[in-house]
């Protein structure tokens, strides 16, 4: 499989092999993105010296320690292809020892871009053929202790095993992850701005992964607040699994469903707060709301996602009984927005997959989707009224934080009766307000 980063980089005339990734996705008849090359006859200096003609380069640095170069090429066609730059490694010995250097033997296939021949000194195609992670070495997780969340994201996401031995090595190197750069764990270095958690999550199979990182502390170690719900029953018919079973089921189903990052989130952090607020009585999803904000904040998430989140997670317990109408469903609709409502849909649905509840609860939610989707076009947001600032000004009201009262008090109107939302009705109503 040629890429056009591939003939770029084969061109350059350094000798280069493609590693990593992007071979095993190739192998796997799987699309990608990223492309990693290894140059074996070139030293740091010397890979900058030859790559300095064709574009602006910066090093590489990881840990701390510089490990190859990033080239940000002249053509503007390459730069948009390889937004964040291609990323190249210089050689330090034979090919199988920069290949024993990286973290499983999966990702240490490498591909020749002169010959097309494959190299893979460690045996990484039978590990691949057996869908199998196995670190290529004792020391893979000390190096960079965040390989333990990339070997549980290639279970969530391509659906591998993760070996025995290799499975005792995370065991015992679990603690390492602490000391790990947030950023590289939630809100991403790399240049789709995910970290090592956040691709877990996207994967098909996250519950899977979630409880390996369990079953090796590795879960505790990131989110330390985990260890509150793990294996804690909550003695209830409704919900009969431990915490953190019920919180796993939630997000494979949130993944099943497809659903974006920040519902997956969500449903990873909804029920942390349960233990702490029946200890003081507090509604758990406030709880759990400023849970979710502590931990995302220190996993460095961006403030609009965080926002996004912690909005679902403090919102997520709302009820269906009663009747579900076009008024419930307009009500929810201007309360939350429309994304976050229905988001909150989708956690909801989640959320009752993974619990025992009556047919009828199943049912009521649908009926909420349906009229959200009806409710859409019904005025909901202070931009669909009749009125606007200005107006109410002119009426009299001075400026400042009561014309922002105002307007949602008639919103608040026109969100229980749509045949209000006339300029000339809500200018009448504003008249009678007027002190």
């Amino acid at each position: 499989m040629t890429s056009a980063i591939r003939e770029y980089v084969r061109d350059l005339g350094l000798g280069a092999l493609a590693v990593g990734g992007s071979v095993r996705d190739e192998l796997l008849g799987l699309e990608h993105r990223d492309e990693d090359f290894l140059v074996p006859d070139l030293d740091q200096e010397g890979l900058r010296r030859a790559l300095a003609p064709h574009g602006r380069i910066e090093d590489v640095v990881v840990n701390a320690a510089v490990k190859g170069v990033r080239l940000h090429p002249r053509e503007r066609a390459l730069r948009e292809l390889a937004p964040a730059g291609i990323e190249l490694a210089p050689g330090a010995g034979s090919i199988a020892d920069d290949l024993g250097r990286r973290d499983f033997t999966v990702n240490a296939i490498a591909r020749s871009l002169d010959s097309g021949a494959l190299v893979d000194p460690l045996g990484g195609l039978d590990d691949l053929a057996r869908r199998e992670v196995r670190m290529v070495s004792r020391g893979a997780f000390r190096d960079d202790p965040l390989r333990l969340l990339r070997a549980l994201r290639l279970v969530s996401q391509l659906g591998f095993d993760i070996g025995g031995e290799t499975l005792v090595e995370m065991r015992l190197a679990a603690g390492g992850i602490r000391d790990v750069a947030p950023e590289r764990i939630g809100g991403g270095l790399a240049a789709d701005g995910l970290g090592e958690l956040s691709l877990l999550l996207l994967g098909a199979r996250p519950e899977r992964a979630l409880r390996l990182a369990r079953e090796t502390g590795v879960l505790e170690a990131v989110l330390p607040e985990f260890s509150v719900v793990i294996g804690v029953s909550l003695d209830s018919p409704r919900q009969p699994l431990p915490l953190d079973e019920h919180v796993f089921e939630v997000v494979q189903a949130t993944a099943d469903a497809d659903a974006p990052l920040r519902v997956r989130l969500a449903a990873l952090l909804h029920d942390l707060g349960k233990p702490q607020a029946d200890l003081s009585r507090a509604p758990h999803a406030d709880v759990g709301r400023a849970l979710a904000t502590e931990i995302l904040e220190r996993l460095r998430y961006p403030t609009r996602l965080i926002r996004s989140v912690t909005g679902l997670v403090g919102a997520h317990s709302y009820r269906l009984d009663g009747p579900v109408d076009a008024r419930r469903a307009r009500r929810f609709l201007a309360a939350n927005g429309e994304q976050q409502a229905f988001d909150l849909v989708l956690l909801k649905e989640a959320d009752l997959r993974a619990k025992t509840v009556p047919v009828d609860e199943h049912a009521a939610l649908a009926r909420l989707r349906e009229l959200l989707e009806e409710a859409r076009a019904v005025p909901h947001r202070l931009a669909d009224l009749a009125v606007d600032g200005n107006d109410l000004i002119q009426l009299g009201l001075p400026e400042g934080p009561e014309i922002g009262r105002a307007l949602h008090r008639l919103l608040a109107d026109v969100v229980e009766e749509p045949a209000l939302n006339d300029r000339e009705t809500l200018l009448a109503r504003a008249r009678e307000a007027l002190p």
